[in-house]
């Protein structure tokens, strides 16, 4: 008990210094901070034809010809199937295809894979990651990421923070509802198992900013479970007091399935358990499979295992021996 009580003190003690709004952050003010840094924005996308367009033309309108903050907008095609390449070139990105960076190593699949090949593909000294499924994008969202790492040299890595509602398909708006994976499993695991990073809002947030030289330093799960394989090895790698977190307002975007979702919950709880395992807390090795079972009675089972890839550090100082 007095231990757990220690870990609330200090995540109060680290909540008001690394947390900050948007507005906090104006662009002019972090134009005169930037100096040569450069900033990156990466946005993985698999079939978002109808929003990625939106997304790039903002960034590109915003914050690149009305003010020089961003160097570089890059989307990361994931496999798409729709005009998704085609929207994000009209909108003024550059495009790669997933599996084109990296060409020589095996093709792994997820959104994570499409994070790190997005990180192995540009040359910001900061890195901004957006989800392309947005519908409430603004150029604050880019803005106030960066804002703590142009102005703080200790800070390394910057999440966002907001209210995220849930939309019904009839257009119904559920305050607070949306995040269901995060208030069910990923919540519950970072109070248990790494509670310093209790007072992270939204840890499984799809918008975050970081520090080339530590992106680079640690490994990427390639699926859904590479926000909280993020966060936990992070906060081993550059501690609490590295990271902080922005408020960025509104956030809604595509709802998944109630099945989808449960792979990205069983992904998760993976992804935590191969964390715990390194961290020598455990050392039995859980199922990858799981039982769904669908409206008409029916059941599928599911692989839920997670590949990695390996801190990008570590394999450019391979090929640079090699």
């Amino acid at each position: 008990m007095e231990t757990d009580l220690r870990t609330l003190a200090r995540v109060k003690e680290w909540y008001g210094p690394h947390s900050s709004t948007a507005a906090e952050w104006p662009v002019d003010a972090l134009i005169l901070a930037k100096g040569t840094t450069t900033i990156s924005v990466v946005l993985p996308a698999r079939d978002e034809e109808s929003t990625v367009g939106d997304i790039v033309r903002v960034i590109r309108r915003d914050l690149v010809e009305r003010a020089p903050l961003v160097d570089e907008i890059l989307v990361v095609d994931s496999n798409s199937t729709d005009a998704t390449a085609e929207r994000a070139r009209e909108a003024g990105a550059r495009v790669v295809a997933q599996n084109a960076v990296l060409s020589h190593l095996p093709p792994l699949t997820g959104k994570g894979e499409a994070l790190w090949k997005g990180l192995a593909a540009t040359t910001g000294d900061i890195v901004v990651y957006i989800d392309a499924d947005l519908r409430s994008f603004g150029a604050h969202y880019v803005s106030g990421l960066v804002g703590p790492l142009l102005t703080n040299s200790d800070i390394h890595f910057v999440k966002a923070t907001y209210e995220r509602p849930y939309v019904g398909a009839d257009g119904s708006v559920q305050p607070g509802g949306g995040g269901r994976v995060t208030e069910l499993v990923a919540r519950p695991l970072i109070n248990l198992f790494w509670p310093e990073l209790a007072g992270i809002a939204q840890p499984l947030g799809g918008e975050y900013a970081g520090r080339r030289s530590v992106l680079e330093a640690v490994p990427f799960v390639t699926e859904y479970g590479v926000e909280f394989g993020l966060l936990v090895d992070l906060l081993e790698l550059v501690g609490l007091d590295a990271m902080a977190q922005v408020d960025l307002g509104y956030r809604t975007h595509t709802h998944q399935s109630m099945t989808a979702l449960g792979r990205m919950a069983g992904q998760i709880m993976l992804t935590a358990w191969s964390r715990l395992q390194r961290q020598g807390r455990v050392s039995e090795t859980p199922a990858r499979t799981m039982l769904q079972f669908g409206l008409e009675g029916g059941a599928d089972v599911v692989d839920l295992a997670v590949d990695e890839r390996p801190p990008l550090a570590s394999l450019v100082l391979e090929e640079d021996v090699a």
